[in-house]
């Protein structure tokens, strides 16, 4: 990871997790904020078979203020983990990424949480070792999304009308570089989805994201302020905060990542793998809710709702308005650009969202490889055996009523084409890693 120190971070309020992210990368497991009590409109419960009542009617799961956490706050605003015979689910507000893993870590038993809105790689990170003391297994239960970030870029280069070839700050770089200045660009969480987004852009423009710039973690609520003050040259992050950029003024958007990678996998819903062991029916009623909730929050008549209910001071505190039109597919780059009902929105249900493709666990761990976050060798099937649970995923599916055309029956989504014209087939990941130019493996 980059070297960067304290002061070149501003931290804002609740900053004790934060500060340990900024310096460290890490941060205690002990910072969360309970929003439990929140439950709206709760939906009448369901009549759950003696066959199928959960063995608890109790979990913690934790998320981060990003729109796609949606389907956890959802299902329980809506009363749709009571429906399933989950009454005493708990949602809590996780202060980053590390504080995510350390309190899946302490699990709830140690006063943490069970599962998670959690970025894609991580299980596989945790399961691994890589990211925790020892490692930890766990499961991913869903797709929570697709698409819905985007990288967003300071005033500085606006001219420049850097979009989706990063090529055009290639130069300037080099000149900032070479006067001593250290050039900062920020994802939430190494290894994560956003870093890699972030990695692919700047290395398919020729900037090696290992020499030319710093690549630094910043909790996603931190990211405007940062940029405000001018400590960092680009980020990448989920909505609502590229908005809100935007909506500051305070820089543009270059590009939303589905015009890097159409429907591109993002967050998972993750659990602890004992628990899930231990609580079968329980784990199953989770995953009901969580694929109702996405299925609610995918229909156009109910954006302007989830995105008020998320807007909440218990969820995001932020504006409705900086979270409403990104989720409509209206996009304000904020250089000029705009665009109406794009089809790269964020996707919950639609085109498989929620489906957990183990095609798409491996171009995560492949380009973790490439990064050297994991080792070269890594056995990218077994590990996936592991942790993807998409058997799981269709036994809920099942449940809830799914069409059959609406479940997967390949484990991969096939051949995957970028922005630049580079593919990554499933069947060939080492051919993938060696085409690529510039990595550090």
């Amino acid at each position: 990871m980059a070297r960067f120190t304290r002061r070149q971070f501003i931290i804002t309020a609740g900053a004790a997790a934060t500060t340990s992210v900024l310096v460290h990368g890490c941060a205690s497991g002990s910072s969360s904020n309970d929003t439990s009590t929140s439950n709206t409109d709760s939906a009448p419960a369901a009549n759950v078979s003696a066959a199928d009542t959960p063995e608890v009617t109790t979990a913690k799961l934790g998320f981060i203020a990003l729109t796609d956490s949606a389907p956890l706050i959802i299902a329980l605003e809506k009363g749709l983990f009571k429906k399933y015979g989950m009454t005493d689910v708990k949602v809590e507000k996780q202060a980053s990424w590390p504080v995510t893993r350390d309190n899946l870590e302490l699990g709830s038993g140690g006063g943490g949480i069970d599962g998670a809105h959690i970025l894609t790689p991580m299980p596989y990170l945790m399961a691994l070792g890589k990211i925790t003391k020892q490692p930890l297994p766990m499961y991913i239960l869903a797709r929570l999304n697709t698409n819905g970030q985007a990288i967003s870029v300071a005033n500085t280069y606006k001219d420049l009308k850097v979009g989706l070839d990063s090529k055009a700050l290639k130069d300037p770089f080099a000149k900032a570089k070479s006067s001593g200045k250290e050039l900062k660009v920020a994802m939430t969480f190494p290894g994560g989805t956003h870093d890699l987004w972030m990695r692919y852009w700047l290395a398919a423009g020729g900037i090696d994201p290992e020499k030319d710039v710093s690549v630094v973690p910043v909790p996603p609520p931190q990211m405007v302020a940062n940029m405000k003050v001018g400590n960092m040259e680009a980020f990448c992050v989920g909505e609502p905060w590229n908005a809100q950029l935007v909506n500051q003024k305070q820089g543009y958007t270059a590009l939303v990542t589905g015009e890097l990678w159409k429907d591109h996998p993002e967050k998972a819903f993750a659990m602890r793998a004992d628990w899930v062991d231990k609580n079968p029916k329980a784990a199953k009623a989770l995953l009901m809710a969580v694929q109702e909730a996405q299925q609610w929050c995918d229909k156009a008549e109910n954006k302007e709702e989830m995105c008020e209910i998320l807007s909440k001071r218990e969820w995001f505190k932020v504006p409705a308005k900086d979270i409403i039109e990104r989720s409509k597919g209206n996009i304000d780059y904020g250089d000029g650009r705009t665009q109406q009902n794009s089809p790269l929105l964020m996707k919950f249900w639609a085109d498989n969202a929620s489906y957990p493709y183990q095609s798409h666990d491996l171009w995560f761990l492949t380009e973790n490889m490439r990064w050297g976050i994991l080792p070269g060798d890594t056995d990218t099937e077994k590990i996936i055996k592991q942790v993807n649970r998409e058997d799981l995923w269709k036994e809920a599916a099942k449940a809830l009523g799914v069409p059959d055309s609406q479940i997967p029956t390949n484990t991969s989504r096939g051949v995957e084409t970028f922005f630049d014209g580079v593919k990554f087939d499933p069947d060939q990941p080492k051919e993938y890693l060696k085409s690529l130019k510039i990595k550090k493996a």
